[in-house]
């Protein structure tokens, strides 16, 4: 029997964890993450959990201690914001190089300067390219369930990659949802045990991690770890189905809301997708033909999938809360573009909003399908809901 609560998004967050219960746990604070990190460190002093937890000096020593947690055969996990995770950077490479399935929620926030504390996916977006896989939550309830599917996922053997479960921060960090909880065992049971296939720590059989790796072999592990991204996809895919098989609660790489016969299509990710939803269903009762698709995989991307899911549009607005700067656009439009290059007709447009945690309303959302069917275009980014 499944229980219901009032939970955070890091509360939601901290129940993954007590529930997965891993071997080890790194931690340093950073708003708006903190609060998942004390939650858990009330289970772990409290005797809930049998985790290691490692109170280190910085983001860049939990990362750190993560990656040799993990090559010592250790199930692992942590959690970061913002600077934090750029603190982090030269540590991200080296867990996805050496193959470590560590999972970690990505409280997104803005990075400086100026300072700012409120969500924008700046963070997240500039760490695309590490190795890491990156599934975005919409609400309170996707934190907790794509947490779990994401320890499932990162530790098949197929896949062997880190995992960020990438959510706003707090837009969802600090509002409270109804939440529905597996139980534990329920939990457990899916995701299985944890047993290393080339852990540091047996003597019997040495590996070595991270050696120096010159022009003879780098080239060949690179592509290795490429091609472990390319067999996430099916993995998520089949990690997905069991999970609804378990919870009830259907996931894919993403999800189409009254897209399959849309003429004008908005794309996005994160909690934005709740308000767009809302902004379609008020369009399509006025007899608009709009949709949303909503992406929860950004990495590995779907671009197949995308393609044929938008293979029909007319117009496509893709939404992102993270800016390109010197780019034609934001990363999530750009790739959306490169995916649909001759291969479709429509014309597709890029919207920056919500830098900084700006607020963004149904009525916003409106005017970008208000746009489409006007067929306002330009080759750069238009900025929603700034000052000009």
């Amino acid at each position: 029997m499944s229980t219901i609560l009032p939970l955070t998004g890091n509360e939601s967050g901290a129940e993954v964890m007590r529930q997965i219960a891993p071997d080890v746990v790194a931690a340093y604070p950073i708003t708006p993450q903190t609060e998942l990190m004390h939650r858990f460190a009330d289970y772990v002093a409290d005797g809930k959990v049998p985790t290691e937890l490692i109170l280190v000096e910085s983001e860049h020593s939990a990362m750190s201690a993560c990656v040799g947690a993990s090559a010592a055969g250790a199930r692992v996990m942590t959690a970061t914001s913002s600077q934090g995770m750029a603190l982090m950077w030269e540590i991200l490479y080296i867990a996805a190089a050496l193959r470590l399935p560590i999972v970690m929620p990505l409280v997104n926030r803005s990075l400086s300067a100026p300072i700012n504390i409120h969500c924008d996916h700046s963070d997240s977006m500039g760490a695309r390219d590490t190795g890491w896989l990156q599934l975005y939550c919409e609400n309170c309830q996707e934190i907790y369930d794509t947490g779990i599917q994401a320890m499932k996922i990162a530790e098949n053997k197929d896949v062997l990659l880190p995992v960020m479960v990438c959510y706003d921060g707090f837009i969802l960090s600090h509002t409270v949802e109804r939440v529905e909880l597996l139980e534990d065992h329920e939990v457990k049971g899916f995701i299985g045990e944890h047993i290393a296939d080339h852990p540091l720590l047996d003597v019997d059989n040495p590996v070595t991690y991270g050696p120096l790796d010159l022009q003879d072999f780098y080239f060949e592990h690179k592509r290795q770890e490429a091609e472990a991204m390319r067999n996430a996809k099916p993995v998520v895919l089949q990690v997905a189905e069991e999970y609804e098989v378990l919870s009830g609660r259907k996931y894919g790489l993403f999800e189409e809301y009254f897209s399959k016969d849309a003429e004008y299509i908005m794309v996005c990710l994160g909690s934005a997708a709740g308000t767009a939803k809302a902004a379609v269903d008020e369009l399509r009762a006025a007899g608009e033909n709009v949709g949303l698709l909503k992406l929860r995989v950004f990495r590995p991307f779907p671009a197949e999938e995308l393609v044929a899911a938008l293979a029909d549009a007319k117009r496509i607005a893709v939404m992102d809360r993270a800016d390109g700067v010197n780019s034609i656009g934001g990363p999530v439009f750009s790739e959306i573009r490169a995916a649909l290059y001759g291969r479709s007709s429509a014309k597709i447009s890029n919207y920056i909003y919500g830098l900084g945690g700006r607020d963004i309303d149904i009525e916003m959302m409106k005017s970008v399908f208000q746009d489409m069917k006007d067929g306002k275009y330009a080759e750069e980014a238009f900025y929603l809901g700034v000052r000009e």
